[in-house]
């Protein structure tokens, strides 16, 4: 009898423990982990198939299970940091459990694996993204002419700015996207904000990523610019937007948003519009706060 509780409390305490599996989401990546003889699986097809029907009997057991992106290159960093066999299922767990920490991971909410995957890509690079415009704001130091410090700045300004963009923005839903051009590549943001009737409120995560990549451009008058698209019922799609300019933002006019969006990118041809789309452009932002320290 004491044998048969003390299962049942073992089986009780596993649906309350929470779990990371580090998932090796390309075909690269799996290759370089098969050097490893410790790391038994010889197919990526397989792997994936087995990883996805751990998740869903896991999820029927209730337990819930985080899904973390496992890179090999740094599991090798990790290992020869930390003194540890890379050729060993206990370093390989140690190191999920880093990533599940500090890395990007998602939780496993019962979709297909294959849908699962490219929204844990998209939220490294998103995550990617937003710690090398940190590293870029701090690496600007003081202000030489006032001594503000210019990142921080930067933030306080372009905080500011989504604020008075969010405000103007017709009611509906509102999905923005910035990008700044720079060495070596554009850095794109993306928020997105539902219309659920109450006072909509964007994601932390999303606004402080946005927000961080508008004040770089900001901070280092870098070409780049910033398009919203609200979407409510009933009505035409209203897009516009801005380019960078002198600290701040310049609006586009009608015809350059509409450029932008009817040409193709890599050909330079035109492509039609969408329907039910109006391009136009951008409300009044309304006055400034009064500028305070660095603002050159």
């Amino acid at each position: 009898m004491a044998h048969t509780d003390n299962r049942t409390m073992r089986r009780a305490l596993r649906r309350e423990i929470a779990g990371t599996i580090g998932l090796l989401t390309d075909e690269h990546d799996f290759r370089a982990m098969r050097r490893y003889r410790s790391f038994t699986f010889d197919d990526h097809a397989t792997y994936l198939k087995q990883v996805e029907g751990l998740l869903r009997t896991r999820a029927l057991q209730g337990g819930h299970t985080t899904v973390a992106l496992f890179d090999p290159e740094e599991y090798a960093e990790f290992c020869a940091r930390k003194g540890l066999d890379p050729d060993s299922p206990s370093s390989r767990t140690r190191f999920t459990a880093q990533i599940a920490l500090t890395g990007p991971t998602l939780p496993y909410d019962g979709r297909p694996l294959a849908d699962l995957l490219p929204a844990l890509v998209d939220e490294a690079v998103r995550q990617a993204t937003w710690e090398y415009a940190t590293t870029l704001l701090a690496r600007l130091g003081a202000c030489t002419a006032c001594g503000e410090d210019i990142g921080r700045a930067a933030f306080t300004r372009a905080s500011d700015l989504l604020v008075r963009i969010l405000d103007t923005a017709p009611p509906g839903h509102r999905h923005l996207v910035c990008s700044v051009t720079g060495s070596p590549e554009t850095l794109i943001a993306a928020l997105h904000i539902t219309d659920q009737g109450a006072e909509p409120k964007p994601d932390e995560t999303e606004a402080l990523e946005f927000t961080t990549v508008l004040a770089l451009g900001l901070a280092t008058n870098s070409p780049g610019g910033l398009v919203i698209r609200t979407s409510a019922p009933g009505t035409p799609d209203r897009v516009y937007g801005w380019r960078m300019r002198a600290y701040g933002l310049e609006p586009l006019t009608a015809g350059e948003v509409f450029d932008a969006y009817c040409t193709d990118v890599e050909s330079g041809d035109l492509i039609s519009p969408e329907s039910n789309v109006d391009y136009c452009t951008p409300p009044d932002l309304g006055e400034e706060k009064p500028a305070q320290g660095h603002h050159h």
